[in-house]
Order: structure tokens, then sequence, then C-alpha cells
């Protein structure tokens, strides 16, 4: 990877939570180019472990670790590991998040016209409990419990890092996905809580707010079976000023800024990074 800029790293320990995601594999990535020692969490351990192999064929150092981030006695013994193989946390990024297909609808707007056709289709009414639980506490929860065990090992330490992943959606909520688009918000108001609670420790809270990439996880609602594009991305290409999806590395730069000592009176600032989206009025 090429790196816009470089920020010395080097004997800093990373925890970087949901790694082998499309958005959080560059950012480890980028760590370890910076000379990080990277741990690499994820539910799925095949892809934390397909990163931790390329940064540790390009010289890196970075392990893999199998961790859920709703289970908080899992998280600790993963953290014992760390502090093992690593040392203690110096930055932690939580980037375990997500939607379910049981918390959204199948429609923008609510009609109590139902045709015959559209039987199987969700409304607001037919929302399940679970699934919008589920999406709560991935997002959440999944940023509160990484954040207990690993900002520990950085209180009083100067130069300590966290940062969360929020959305441009915590800002003005999407269409169809109410719970994702409430979680992200509690996630930035976290943000902005942790900030202040750690304000005289040494930590560092910020968040990043990502607007629209490509991930497996929203491949159906932006692309029909055969790639060709659906009537919501033409609508979230339309309310973009530059006009395209954004691409997991153009995180990088946003992220090191956030990291670095450049930003040391930076905390509880959450940044978009949406090509304009949130900004633009439409008109």
């Amino acid at each position: 990877m090429k790196l816009p800029f470089k920020i010395n790293l080097k004997d800093k320990t990373a925890v970087v939570t949901g790694a082998g995601g499309v958005l959080c594999a560059p950012l480890a990535e980028a760590l370890a180019e910076c000379g990080a020692n990277v741990a690499l969490l994820d539910l799925k351990p095949e892809e934390a472990e397909r990163c931790a192999a390329r940064i540790c064929d390009l010289g890196g150092h970075a392990r893999a670790y199998p961790a859920d981030v709703l289970n908080a006695a899992a998280m600790r013994e993963v953290h014992h590991k760390i502090i093992a193989d690593f040392g203690k946390c110096d930055i932690l990024i939580n980037g375990a998040g997500g939607n379910h297909p049981r918390a959204t609808t199948s429609n923008e707007f609510f009609s109590s016209v139902r045709p015959e056709e559209e039987k199987e289709l969700v409304s607001f009414f037919d929302l399940d409990e679970a699934g919008i639980q589920f999406v709560f506490n991935l997002n959440f929860l999944g940023t509160l419990i990484p954040t207990q065990i690993f900002a520990e090992d950085m209180l009083n330490r100067p130069g300590s890092s966290i940062l969360n992943i929020s959305s441009m959606n915590a800002f003005t909520p999407l269409t169809k996905i109410p719970a994702y688009s409430a979680a992200k918000a509690a996630v930035s108001n976290f943000t902005q809580w942790l900030a202040v609670h750690f304000s005289q420790t040494g930590i560092r809270v910020n968040a990043i707010a990502p607007g629209f990439f490509a991930t497996r996880q929203n491949q159906k609602l932006l692309y029909q079976e055969d790639g060709s594009p659906t009537s919501r991305t033409q609508k979230i290409l339309a309310a973009t000023p530059m006009g395209r999806f954004g691409e997991a590395e153009e995180l990088v730069g946003a992220v090191l800024y956030l990291l670095s000592g450049s930003a040391s009176f930076v905390t509880g600032v959450i940044l978009p990074i949406d090509g304009g989206f949130s900004a633009y009025s439409g008109v």
C-alpha cells in the first residue's frame, strides 16, 4: 500500500476489531507500515489471517486472533494473548459493526397498500426485534466492550488513542436501515462521551464517519445479481457530489492524522469521509 504520509508507530501495539473487513484491513496494513505491531481481531479468523499474512510478507508485524466483540470474557482472553505477544495496547480501532436483513425495511416509504406480488416485503411493522437488537449490540456494545478491555492499558500513557467507526448516516438516517442508522448515531455520541471521560488520562477518542463504500455487507443493496447498479445506488451517486463510491484506501490519510501526534489536541471529533454526501442539500 502506498501511504499518503507516514507517522511513527514503532514499538506501538495497535488492536483492530473487524480487521478482516473491506474497510478495516487496509487500516491495519497502514498501521503496520508505520511500524506498529498489529493485532487483528475478527469473528471470522480466516479473513484476519489473510490480512496478517500480507502484513508479514511485507516485513511488518501482525497476528490474527479469533474474537467475538460481544463476549467480554473471550475478549479478556484475547487481551492477555496480545499482551504476551506484543505488549500493552496503545491504539484501538473499533471496526467491528454491520447491519442485518431482519432490521431492514424493503421500501423507503411506508404504504398501507401491499400488492399481492409484494406480500413478502418487510415494512416497519414487520421489523424483527431480534434483528434490531443484533444490530445495536454489534455496533454499540461491540464498541463499548473492546474499549473497556483495552483502554485500561492506555490510562495515563500519553499518545494513546481510540478510533471508532461511525457512519455518515449517524448525522442523517438513511431509509430502509433504521437500526443501523440509530446504532451508528449511538457510536458517535459514545465517542464524544468517551473523549470527555478520558480527556485527562492521556487517551484521545475520535471517530471517522465513512460515506458510501462498496463492501460485502451492502452488495445486495447496491447491485443487482447481474452486477448492474440498483436504483438505490443511482440515488446515492446522484446525492454524492464527487459522483462515486469511496475506496477503502481513502480512509487511511484521515485515520493516520487522527492517530498521530499532530492531532494531539483533537478529541471528540467525528470526521465524515463521504465525498460531500453529508454537505449536499440536493440543490
